[in-house]
């Protein structure tokens, strides 16, 4: 596997890289993962691997290789392509040092890890199989990135040299299809493989969390994971300016956090919190009233944030501050756990925060098909398994 992401990353695609090189190990096969160094969702170095260029580590049965790369601390469209570069040179100059693999797989949006895996499979004439988390090209334009206009040019085409040289593509999402046939590859040779719930579900008392969190009887809404550029958090903080009776919890980090304090400095029902551990996150979400994803409305068809199968899993209603015609909104109603209101809209949030949070039965009915839209569709048993006939078929494996 190549990998940018990959654990301790607890946030994002590094999950599901781990627990699927991890599955692969589990099942006896030789598995090694190609990996940048730990940075997301802070884009900041992890400080154990400070000073570290290359290393080798077994981690759970799985063989990771990293590599130093850039770790831009704000994001623009210079130094995203610095970040990738970075990635693309070391991972071309220093690949793994292993036996001939089977296959590689490599997930994207790394464009730097689609490229490599693409190279690395034709070096050893193996099935190459990319699995499509973000696409980069829209990314770029519908983001906001500083200079994104620009960039976005350029990573698409980066973007189809990965995916057109594919034995396989995997996208975890069908609304990704058509861009994908768009950059040359055939759709014959295009496969749903969607995310699962990586979290297991809350296991102590809502109340006692609550206590634990210093939260009362107001209405808490949470927004979990990364703060880019793409989530567009502004609303929240606006939301949380406009209704002091509302606490907004930012949990989590990422390159705009900074700004995000900065902004709502000042807002004394708006608190930001650190990530917390695997074993507390599923606890702290269901903790919440509300749980909150947003997006900027230049989102459309860029990606499907992967913090929506946690939220599932959590058993609280989901209020989706995003575009209508994307992939983000389309599963918020297929999960029917959530609303809709229009993005970059803080009156329109806070009208169903509000809505939610003074009727609590209607608020606990909502919530609860996530966790049975999680186990009709989101099972960690059935996203592997995905993978797995992905790589088989790549293979020609049959099938069984």
């Amino acid at each position: 596997m190549v990998s940018t992401n990959y654990a301790p990353e607890h946030a994002g695609i590094g999950p599901y890289a781990t627990q699927i090189a991890e599955h692969w190990a589990d099942r006896g096969h030789e598995t090694h993962v190609l990996a940048g160094m730990p940075h997301y969702p802070s884009w900041s170095l992890d400080p154990a691997y400070t000073g570290v260029w290359r290393h080798t580590e077994k981690r759970a049965g799985v063989v990771v290789h990293r590599r130093r790369h850039t770790v831009p601390p704000r994001q623009t469209a210079l130094k995203r392509a610095a970040f990738e570069a970075s990635v693309l040179a070391h991972g071309l100059v220093a690949p793994p040092v292993m036996a001939r693999p089977d296959a590689i797989l490599a997930q994207m949006p790394s464009l730097a890890g689609g490229i490599i895996g693409a190279r690395l499979a034709a070096r050893w004439k193996v099935p190459y199989v990319p699995v499509v988390q973000d696409l980069m090209g829209a990314a770029a334009a519908q983001s906001g990135i500083r200079g994104g206009d620009r960039a976005a040019d350029l990573a698409a085409k980066a973007e189809s040299y990965a995916l057109r040289r594919a034995t396989l593509v995997g996208v975890i999402h069908q609304t990704f299809v058509d861009k994908v046939a768009a950059m040359g590859v055939d759709p014959s040779r295009i496969r749903l493989v969607p995310n699962w719930s990586h979290v297991k579900g809350p296991s102590t008392r809502r109340e006692k969390t609550r206590a634990g969190l210093g939260w009362g009887d107001e209405t808490v809404v949470l927004h979990s994971g990364n703060m880019g550029l793409k989530q567009g958090l502004e609303v929240l903080v606006e939301a949380a300016r406009r209704d002091p009776a509302t606490r907004v919890v930012l949990l989590g980090d990422g390159n705009q956090r900074a700004h995000l304090e900065a902004v709502g400095a000042g807002i004394p029902n708006l608190e930001f919190l650190e990530p917390v551990g695997d074993d507390e996150f599923p606890d702290v979400l269901a903790a919440a009233d509300v749980l909150a994803v947003t997006q900027r409305a230049s989102v459309l068809d860029m990606s499907v944030p992967s913090k929506l199968t946690s939220y599932f899993a959590a058993g609280r209603p989901v209020v989706a501050s995003v575009a209508a015609e994307g992939g983000t909104a389309h599963e918020v109603l297929r999960s029917g756990a959530g609303v809709l209101v229009a993005p970059e809209d803080p009156d329109a949030l806070l009208a169903e925060i509000r809505r939610l949070g003074q009727d609590p039965v209607a608020a606990d009915a909502l919530g609860a098909q996530g966790p049975r839209h999680v186990a009709a569709h989101l099972t960690r048993a059935a996203g592997l398994a995905r993978i797995d006939a992905l790589i088989d078929e790549a293979m020609g494996v049959p099938s069984t």
